[in-house]
């Protein structure tokens, strides 16, 4: 391929390129480090070409189904509308020439099918082809990310219950609290797990939908027969109509998909973030798995850094940014601009790929979660009991003090062990108040590992709600 180049001296440059090298030349990092193959196939340039194509055969079967085309030429149209036959490079051949992307698979098409191809994109319009190949490609990705999701809520499922009764530290303002659980933090990642799983199929009975409306949406295109026609395309290619569109079917919809996987990332970046804190030197209380071979730095060779959290949390703000574009496309000028085209082209592949890393990332982490009893045990004791303030406090109003008396009097006493770097319980023996309603049993049963009040139960309800939905 040969470009010239006007410089601003007036002197034309012939540059020598190899189309081969520029098609294979990878750019973003989807194309390359991010997603899986399942996902970037979906989204891939050929795979966007026959869903397209798909459609223009969907709408030839229906013309011909009733009667407005020749049966032979769907037939035609049909066993053509494939990327064997639709070649990619003739497709940008004819774009490069007539600056219009579906009129260039119309032409492409059109001139495999022969004869026959003047029956091609009879009576749509660009979006009713790009709109209902969309929805094809957001049930591809979205079948993908269900599957993740069912795969991450059994891990999550099997943690909570293994860790139900693995009593840790809780933590509020990055400061030690009361008593927990591991299986708390788990079943919390679960619900919410399970509550994406809902929304999904609520979001794809929305979602799912194309059109075949014409110009802006009246479907006057399409004659006396059009919602006929929309309904055998729709059948066909197992989508739903769209009640109502312009040109476009309503964005509303993909800024709705688009805060759903940006909501999910939020869940994923919880999870690694408290992962990445947990992991801490000072804490260390589980890690992220850290492979045989695998180097933590490049100048620190005993680092095991969280790099998979990391990458997690990292990617969640991609996500969280294409909403805003998504939201903005959903305004257009009358029936429709095209303002949300060039957008859509790169915040749909890229959400789908970046949050298919992510899940796969947080299921390789959870299922290989490395954990440290004896440090967990060791930051559950570590302030030595000043934790058990809160019980101390409840214990006092439930032998006939005051709260708010209870309250100042725990207060003084807590702020006395620390800065004499005592035993919460010592002190408050000591304390003749204290001991005027409280006994020596009264203080030893002041435990902190039993003081996780119903976390066990909460945990097993989770769990048997999960279970439930599954059915």
């Amino acid at each position: 391929m040969s470009l010239d180049l006007n410089m601003t001296s007036h002197k034309c440059f012939k540059l020598e390129i190899n189309i081969h090298t520029v098609i294979n030349m990878a750019v973003h990092p989807i194309d390359y480090r991010y997603g899986s193959q399942e996902m970037r196939r979906i989204w891939d340039e050929e795979n966007k070409l026959q869903k397209l194509l798909d459609v223009e055969a969907a709408l030839a079967r229906a013309h011909a189904k009733l009667g407005n085309i020749p049966a032979e030429s769907a037939e035609v149209i049909s066993q053509r509308a494939n990327t064997k036959w639709v070649k990619l490079e003739r497709v940008k051949e004819i774009e490069s020439e007539i600056h219009h992307d579906i009129m260039a698979v119309v032409k492409a098409l059109s001139e495999v099918c022969g004869e026959h191809g003047k029956y091609v994109h009879l009576g749509a319009t660009s979006n009713d082809i790009i709109d209902t190949a969309n929805a094809l490609l957001i049930k591809e990705s979205l079948d993908l990310i269900k599957s993740y999701l069912l795969r991450l809520r059994d891990v999550l499922l099997e943690l909570a219950r293994k860790h139900k009764r693995t009593v840790c530290i809780g933590r509020t303002h990055g400061q030690h609290a009361v008593p927990t659980t591991y299986g708390m933090k788990f079943a919390l990642w679960l619900d919410e797990v399970n509550r994406h799983l809902k929304r999904l199929n609520e979001l794809e009975e929305r979602i799912l939908v194309g059109k075949m409306r014409g110009a802006v949406g009246t479907a006057a295109s399409f004659g006396e027969k059009a919602f006929e026609i929309e309904e055998l395309v729709m059948e066909d290619l197992g989508l739903k109509p769209a009640l109502i569109t312009n040109q476009l079917i309503p964005r509303d919809l993909y800024a709705e998909l688009m805060m759903f996987l940006a909501l999910v990332a939020s869940t994923l970046d919880k999870i690694g973030l408290e992962i990445r804190n947990l992991q801490r030197t000072e804490i260390l209380e589980v890690s992220e798995p850290f492979e045989k071979r695998q180097v933590g730095s490049s100048t620190m060779p005993h680092k095991r850094n969280p790099i998979r959290s990391e990458k997690v949390c990292g990617l969640a703000r991609v996500l969280y940014s294409n909403v805003l574009p998504a939201l903005l496309n959903n305004p257009l000028w009358h029936e429709r601009d095209l303002t949300n085209s060039s957008v859509e082209r790169v915040i749909l592949p890229e959400s789908f790929v970046l949050l298919d890393e992510m899940l796969r990332n947080t299921i390789r982490i959870l299922e290989g979660l490395e954990m440290f009893p004896e440090n967990i045990m060791r930051n559950l004791y570590l302030t030595k009991n000043l934790i058990m303030a809160e019980p101390l406090m409840l214990k006092l109003t439930e032998r006939g003090m005051g709260r708010q008396a209870a309250h100042e009097l725990v207060r003084e006493i807590a702020m006395q062990a620390f800065n004499e770097g005592r035993d919460l319980l010592q002190v408050a023996l000591n304390n003749g108040t204290v001991r005027q309603y409280l006994t020596q049993e009264d203080i030893d049963d002041l435990d902190p590992a039993r003081y996780v009040g119903m976390a066990e139960e909460i945990v097993e309800r989770v769990i048997n709600a999960v279970k439930t939905d599954e059915k």
